[in-house]
């Protein structure tokens, strides 16, 4: 645990509060990124089973919570409340009332029937920023529709541009649906608070993952509107540039980009093959596209002759990117990762430590900190609602009326 909060400055977003409504990924991974910032969040998960990633996520513990879990729900405090009783509500409104934010994806239609719509809490609290995660927004004829990546990377377009030329449908390899939509939703509650300095009201934000994954199409839709061709897969290599992908080696693959005249001239030199830079093929870019299947072929010729490594460290050495193609494991392991601090061990109460994604961003004055573990289930409701004025007559008045029951 890097808490060095004694000494440290105080974090941006210290002083607000949060509640966190949601489970599995994109919610959960947004308002993971403001409690890193120092926001105080409360997740607000059902009593028995809490978040579903706590168990399904099938990578188990010591604990009863998975790895998945435990690398999306740092900072966090856990309060257990059955929304559907009116005693759940009750005390969740108590919450609402000093809340500045709150994050929710239910299918659309769901907090209406459970009484805590944006609607419903903005009476109780104007200053409220309401944003609700969905798989394809609070409105459209596919808004019923449940919302997973898959789903969003299907129907977005993104898997259809993903893998190589006549294979199978490949999804990208990271929930680019989810974890856009966390991000394109932080960047959005963030503006809205900001926002809310001026106007002292808070607003509601529809963020969906089928949005956010056509938002990643820039180059894909530009194809398509600049030519009216329909994009496909290309494998490793760029649709504006070539050569620009993976190539074959003497042990394996690395990439490598040879992005304008200058860097293909030096690439033609350095490996021996300056013949190539006055084929009519290879002349410029848009030859080179057209015959980038022959041109990866001639200079694959060449780099079969050496290791990934010789021709990475070779070609940086002249200017040209290139870099080795890593597992997961030799990310983190290396040296570069190790010295960004992209694995973190973070203290835990039944773990003893887990480890953690680094924090995916530098802040100079004001890092971010691991200022509380993955919180275990209810960890923290007594605790939560004591600091919302409930006292202990009224606490287990709510528990009588099963604000606390599954």
């Amino acid at each position: 645990m890097n808490d060095n909060s004694k000494t440290a400055k105080p974090l941006p977003l210290e002083g607000v509060r949060v509640l966190d409504v949601s489970q599995v990924m994109a919610g959960p991974f947004c308002t993971m990124l403001l409690g890193d910032l120092g926001a105080d969040v409360i997740k607000i998960e059902p009593p028995g089973t809490g978040d579903q990633t706590r168990g399904a996520m099938g990578f188990k513990m010591k604990g009863p919570d998975s790895m998945g879990f435990l690398n999306m729900n740092r900072n966090k405090r856990s309060v257990t409340l059955n929304l559907k009783s009116d005693a759940g509500r009750q005390a969740f409104y108590k919450l609402v009332e000093t809340a500045d934010i709150l994050v929710e994806n239910y299918r659309p239609g769901v907090v209406g029937k459970l009484k805590i719509d944006y609607e419903t809490l903005r009476k109780i609290n104007p200053r409220l920023i309401y944003a609700s995660i969905s798989g394809f927004g609070q409105t459209g004829p596919w808004a019923q529709r449940p919302g997973f990546d898959l789903m969003a990377q299907a129907m977005s377009g993104v898997m259809s541009v993903t893998g190589h030329p006549g294979s199978p449908p490949v999804k990208a390899g990271v929930p680019v649906a989810d974890i856009g939509c966390a991000l394109f939703t932080t960047y959005a509650i963030l503006s809205a608070y900001i926002g809310r300095q001026k106007s002292g009201e808070g607003q509601f934000i529809d963020a969906a993952l089928f949005d956010a994954a056509l938002a990643f199409s820039i180059w894909d839709t530009s194809e398509y509107w600049g030519t009216g061709v329909v994009p496909g897969p290309v494998g490793t290599s760029n649709k504006m540039s070539a050569p620009y992908q993976a190539v074959r080696s003497k042990d394996g693959y690395f990439v490598m980009g040879a992005t304008n005249q200058r860097l293909w001239a030096q690439l033609c030199e350095a490996i021996g093959r300056k013949e190539l830079m006055d084929d009519e093929r290879f002349k410029d870019n848009p030859a080179r596209l057209k015959n980038r299947e022959v041109l990866i072929e001639e200079l694959e010729k060449t780099f079969v002759t050496k290791t990934s490594d010789q021709w990475v460290e070779e070609l940086l050495a002249i200017g040209i990117p290139a870099g080795k193609m890593s597992t997961y494991p030799e990310a983190f392991d290396s040296e570069h990762g190790k010295h960004r601090q992209m694995r973190m061990d973070i203290d835990h109460p039944l773990e003893g430590t887990v480890p953690n994604i680094g924090f995916p961003v530098k802040l100079s004055e004001t890092p971010q900190r691991v200022r509380r573990h993955p919180p275990l289930l209810g960890e923290h409701t007594k605790e939560v609602l004591a600091e919302a004025g409930l006292d202990e007559n009224e606490l287990k008045s709510l528990d009588a009326g099963g604000a606390f029951a599954p």
